[in-house]
């Protein structure tokens, strides 16, 4: 089970989503969780059949061998049911998972981490130690003793990594200079760098890739997308092009999301730049159509932009007899009577009402 000074430090590592900035977040990109399984490998003990590469770490010394083909025999369960342990995780499944081969080995991917992390970020709304004991039933229950046994030193391992990665973070930027891109890009090429050298000597390879090989190389393309768009002496065009050439560098999985989000990123400002030169509403509804947009989602659009327009029409009434309301006279009480009735007779409902208050006050101002 994890260390008692696993179990110390866990009530502050517990605020793990503070994790530095410069920590490139893909997990919204890795796609479907097999996905996920693409970086993976077995822990196996010192005598199992199959020789590995001998590593040591804050887990202890274990071997380690590439998983073939054999299948997944034991697995943690995907959901704590109707009463979880935190009320935060009350109707959501289990993020990642703990998995051990025919062999009885851990399986280590990417789903382990964030198995890891589900459990501990609810410290904070549960007691730490309530946290890391969830993690060690689970890995008991579901899993073979050696498996489980494993899971619980990575587990240590990982917190320990956690600590060093939250005092790797606390560095400050020069006051004078935290406003320039250019020093700021150069912090965070060595921020990644410092926090790529930290995993190296916290974790053995395999677990290392497994755990942050898909995080750091969508890193390194970030940090590379950054450097491009900041460079003075490239045209557009071969910005273009580098930018292209560091996309065919990325793995599969996410080279795939990421050529979708772009390719969703140009239909939406091409879809933006139809509604905004549209000469009316159905215009926007024709060009959206023959943009190939669902003709459910091609009606609301243009529905709003009918109420949009009808709205617009009935305020600038509205505000040519709010104007001579102002030029008759009439007292500040009997004003804001007539005003109310204004509101009324041109709006129907109180949220166009508000809308129409609001958009008044912003032609008043200066």
């Amino acid at each position: 089970m994890p260390s008692n000074r696993a179990l110390k430090k866990i009530a502050f590592l517990s605020l793990i989503a503070v994790i530095p900035v410069f920590v490139f977040s893909i997990w919204s990109l890795t796609g479907k969780p097999e996905d996920k399984a693409e970086n993976t490998h077995t822990l196996a003990s010192e005598t199992a059949a199959t020789p590995a590469p001998e590593t040591t770490g804050a887990a202890g010394k274990t071997d380690i061998a590439e998983q073939k083909a054999t299948p997944d025999t034991y697995s943690t369960p995907a959901s704590l049911g109707d009463q979880p342990f935190a009320s935060s995780l009350a109707g959501t499944h289990i993020d990642g998972s703990l998995k051990a081969d025919s062999n009885g080995n851990l399986i280590v991917n990417l789903e382990t981490r964030d198995f890891f992390d589900y459990f501990l970020n609810t410290v904070g709304e549960v007691s730490p130690e309530k946290s890391l004991a969830e993690i060690e039933r689970l890995a008991r229950e579901s899993l073979p003793p050696q498996a489980a046994e494993q899971a619980l030193a990575l587990l240590d391992q990982y917190l320990s990594y956690k600590e060093s990665a939250l005092t790797l973070g606390s560095q400050n930027l020069d006051p004078g200079r935290q406003h320039d891109p250019r020093y700021q890009l150069e912090m965070l090429k060595s921020a990644l760098t410092d926090l790529k050298q930290l995993r190296r000597n916290s974790f053995d390879p395999n677990t290392h890739d497994a755990f942050f090989g898909l995080e750091e190389a969508y890193g390194e393309y970030t940090l590379a997308s950054l450097d491009i768009q900041q460079r003075t002496d490239l045209s557009p065009e071969a910005k273009a092009t580098l930018q292209e050439w560091h996309r065919q560098q990325l793995p599969d999985v996410i080279r795939r999301t990421e050529t979708r989000m772009m390719a969703d990123g140009e239909r939406y400002q091409q879809r933006q730049k139809a509604l905004a030169d549209a000469s009316s509403p159905q215009d926007a509804g024709e060009q959206l159509r023959d943009m190939g947009v669902d003709p459910a989602q091609t009606a609301e659009v243009v529905a709003y932009l009918e109420e949009r327009e009808q709205f617009e029409q009935r305020f600038e009434q509205y505000r040519r007899e709010l104007a001579s309301l102002d030029q008759s006279g009439v007292t500040r009480e009997d004003r804001a009577a007539m005003e109310t009735r204004l509101l009324q007779q041109h709006f129907e409902d109180e949220q166009s009402r508000t809308w129409a208050k609001l958009r008044a006050l912003e032609t008043q101002s200066p």
